[in-house]
């Protein structure tokens, strides 16, 4: 921490964004020295550094090239923003179980290694949403104390709320019996609000008010017969276009007659049968 704290402040923001949201950083979960670290491969960080997003941020070491990023991302590593760690196997008896982290002595940064954060980044968040949860906390437990114009409001804040509860629940038991009703009056039915459910927006939830319950058509699938009866009819179109391409171009054209099947073709009989006939005049 000592360390971190004399860090410049250009390097200080630089850890900032590794550490943030913004940088895209595939961070992971390890196991040093029986505690939970989050840790990344360097890889990863250089990435960080050449994206769009740290082109954007300002007060901060410039990175154009690979070389640039390692070189930025040594001098991070030098404050003691993350260490250079080498990883074992998984820490329990499951695969999945956080691997076990051991720091090498000696720190250098290089994309093919893994780093373990002993840095948490800015912790306002962290520290906003206590004091929020606090103060929630305080406020419910001090609910006689309060003020009987504010008592009031919430009460009439929680009515508001249970109705509007109670008008959602009406309103889809009232258009399920509206919807029986239409399937036996006038098929196929009508549904009131019919994106009520659907995941659309609130307003998109009214929108259209009525709408009948039409289902979808599904397409059709086409049988052997009618695939062939295509495909010839195609071929023989095909063939035309070549006819009359070949007529415009002034040559001739010699159609191409497909040979008959084995099964249609005549067979000659080698066996010559002689039958007698009587002679009439005889």
């Amino acid at each position: 921490m000592e360390q971190q704290a004399k860090a410049p402040p250009e390097i200080k923001k630089v850890a900032q964004f590794l550490r943030g949201g913004g940088a895209g950083l595939k961070v992971r979960v390890g196991a040093l020295s029986g505690k939970r670290v989050d840790y990344f491969k360097g890889k990863s960080a250089v990435k960080a550094l050449l994206s769009p997003a740290y082109a954007k941020l300002s007060n901060v070491p410039k990175v154009a090239t690979e070389e640039d990023a390692v070189k930025v991302l040594n001098t991070v590593n030098m404050f003691a923003f993350y260490l250079r760690a080498q990883r074992g196997g998984p820490s329990g008896t499951s695969s999945s179980s956080p691997k076990i982290l051991q720091i090498i002595p000696e720190q250098k940064f290089t994309s093919d290694e893994y780093y373990a954060w002993f840095y948490e980044g800015s912790q306002w968040t962290t520290y906003a949403g206590g004091v929020v949860m606090v103060a929630v906390m305080l406020a419910g437990v001090m609910f006689p104390l309060w003020p009987s114009t504010m008592r009031l409001g919430v009460w009439y804040l929680s009515i508001v709320m249970l109705g509007l509860i109670g008008l959602f629940f009406a309103i889809a038991v009232f258009r399920l019996i509206f919807y029986i009703i239409t399937i036996l009056v006038a098929s196929p039915g009508i549904w009131i609000f019919p994106k009520l459910f659907a995941d659309v927006g609130f307003i998109e939830s009214f929108i259209p008010l009525w709408e009948w319950d039409i289902p979808k058509k599904k397409s059709k699938k086409k049988g052997k017969k009618e695939k062939g009866k295509e495909k010839e009819q195609d071929q023989e179109q095909e063939q035309e276009d070549a006819v009359e391409q070949h007529q415009r171009n002034g040559g001739a054209f010699i159609e191409e007659i497909p040979e008959e099947a084995p099964e249609f073709r005549p067979t000659r009989n080698r066996n010559v049968l002689i039958e007698e006939v009587d002679d009439e005049d005889a």
